[in-house]
């Protein structure tokens, strides 16, 4: 299937490594012009020269996306590729820890960089997509969005995320843009499986899913690759849930 990504060109924040990565890949390998991004410079370097080696169009651009700065400086980064057709706010990352136990810098950082984070990078390529009354953006959610225990920080920011697609999705779709939500369950990235007791996680999480294997990071690529298509342009305000059937 023809997804029709040629040439057009993607931001992918927090794409060092994980989930980020597997996108950028993914976009890239369906002929899109991939804007890395990352706080870690050096990881989204490392991706970007991945990228081209394998032959794709990909720029590596540190930034920290809590700073509108750093935003600015993306955006006008990604003028090499003439401009953003595509943003898939993928950046994030949990701190977790009971509600008695955590801080302030627990509940905003997470918060901060998983909605404002978001806010910012849309706010600032919006104008361009709306110039070019066709644009695509994916934000990626988390299962975790239904609450789960020691995660009151995540949760509560991945909700936001879907009440931020929603908006979006009813206040652009006159533009011809369509914003949309991705939802991971377990997904087994270099992060997770660096966990204390992984195996142990991993086993109880999969007996939770009716598919009884462990998510990829390309399991998430595969459906915001199709959600930045044109096979996708009549969806919008969706979230699509990708966690082996498990919701609860």
């Amino acid at each position: 299937m023809d997804l029709e990504l040629k040439d057009k060109t993607a931001i992918v924040t927090g794409s060092a490594r994980g989930l980020g990565a597997a996108t950028a890949r993914r976009l890239a390998q369906e002929g899109a012009r991939v804007v890395v991004t990352d706080i870690d410079g050096e990881g989204a370097e490392a991706t970007a020269k991945e990228l081209a080696g394998l032959g794709h169009r990909a720029i590596a651009v540190r930034a920290d996306i809590t700073s509108g700065a750093d935003v600015d400086g993306l955006v006008a980064a990604a003028e090499e590729f003439g401009g953003v057709d595509i943003l898939v706010n993928n950046a994030g990352f949990p701190r977790d820890t009971l509600l008695t136990k955590m801080t302030d810098t627990d509940w905003d950082s997470v918060i901060e960089v998983i909605l404002k984070g978001s806010f910012l990078v849309t706010r600032a390529v919006m104008p361009q997509l709306i110039e070019r009354r066709w644009g695509r953006v994916v934000n990626i959610s988390s299962r975790s969005y239904l609450g789960n225990p020691g995660q009151a920080n995540y949760s509560s920011a991945k909700a936001g995320i879907l009440g931020f697609t929603r908006a979006l999705a009813a206040e652009q779709g006159r533009y011809g843009i369509t914003v949309n939500a991705v939802a991971p369950g377990f997904m087994e990235t270099e992060a997770v499986r660096s966990l204390d007791h992984y195996e142990k996680i991993r086993e109880k999480a999969v007996a939770a899913q009716p598919l009884r294997r462990t998510g990829q990071p390309e399991d998430i690529a595969d459906a915001v690759a199709f959600l930045a298509s044109e096979r996708a342009s009549f969806i919008t305000g969706e979230t699509l849930h990708v966690t082996g059937g498990r919701f609860g």
